[in-house]
C-alpha cells in the first residue's frame, strides 16, 4: 500500500479522515484561553503574537472545511461546533477589549448578543431533529470579525498601518453581516420548521 493511499485511508497524521476535521475545530478551542492569557500581558510583542494565533485560528477553520467535504466526511457535530469554536474566539477577545478600552461594551452587548440568540435558535432547531448550517452572510461576518479582532489585538501603527482605526472599521462592517446573517437565520428556521410540519 503506497504513501497517497494511506494518507487517503488514515488521514495525515494516523486518524480516521472522518475525525481530523473535528479535531482541528477542538484544537481551535486550545486558543482561547491562550489568547485570553495573552491580552492580559503588557509586552510590546503580545498584540502581534496573539494576531498571529488569532490568524492561525482563521486558517484552521478554513482547513477544516476543507478536508470535511474532500473527505465527505462533514458531521452535524462538525457543523455545530465550527461556528461555536469561532463564536467563543470571537467573543472572548472582544469582552478583553472592553478591559482594555479598545472597542465600546454597546458594540460588543449587540454582537454578543446576537450570537447568544443564534445559538439558542440552533439549540431548538436540534431539538426539533434540525441543523442549521452557516450561510454565506455569516461567514463574511465571521471572516470580518477575525480579522477585526487581529487588528485591535496588535492595536498600534505599524508601517504607517493604524491597526486599532482598521479593527475598528472591519468590526463595524462585520456587524452588518451579522444583523443580515440573523435575519436569514430566523427565516430559514421557521422556513425548515414550517416545511417539517
Amino acid at each position: 500500500m503506497n504513501s497517497k493511499k494511506v494518507l487517503e485511508e488514515k488521514g495525515a497524521l494516523g486518524t480516521p479522515p472522518s475525525k481530523l476535521p473535528n479535531l482541528i475545530t477542538f484544537g481551535r478551542f486550545l486558543l482561547v484561553p491562550i489568547v485570553m492569557i495573552l491580552l492580559l500581558t503588557d509586552a510590546p510583542w503580545v498584540g502581534i503574537l496573539t494576531a498571529t494565533l488569532i490568524f492561525i485560528a482563521g486558517m484552521s477553520d478554513i482547513l477544516d472545511g476543507y478536508l470535511a467535504r474532500h473527505w465527505k466526511s462533514e458531521t452535524n457535530m462538525g457543523k455545530l461546533l465550527d461556528p461555536l469554536v469561532d463564536k467563543t474566539l470571537v467573543m472572548a477577545v472582544l469582552i478583553m477589549m472592553i478591559g482594555l478600552s479598545r472597542v465600546h461594551p454597546v458594540l460588543v452587548v449587540i454582537i454578543v448578543g446576537r450570537e447568544i440568540f443564534i445559538t439558542g435558535l440552533r439549540a431548538i432547531a436540534s431539538s426539533h431533529g434540525l441543523v442549521i448550517g452557516a450561510k454565506t452572510a455569516a461567514k463574511y461576518k465571521t471572516t470580518f470579525q477575525m480579522i477585526a479582532v487581529g487588528g485591535l489585538a496588535i492595536h498600534e501603527t505599524y508601517f504607517g498601518i493604524n491597526f486599532h482605526l482598521i479593527g475598528l472599521l472591519l468590526l463595524y462592517i462585520s456587524l452588518a453581516f451579522s444583523l443580515y446573517s440573523a435575519i436569514e437565520y430566523v427565516e430559514l428556521f421557521f422556513k425548515v420548521l414550517y416545511e417539517r410540519k
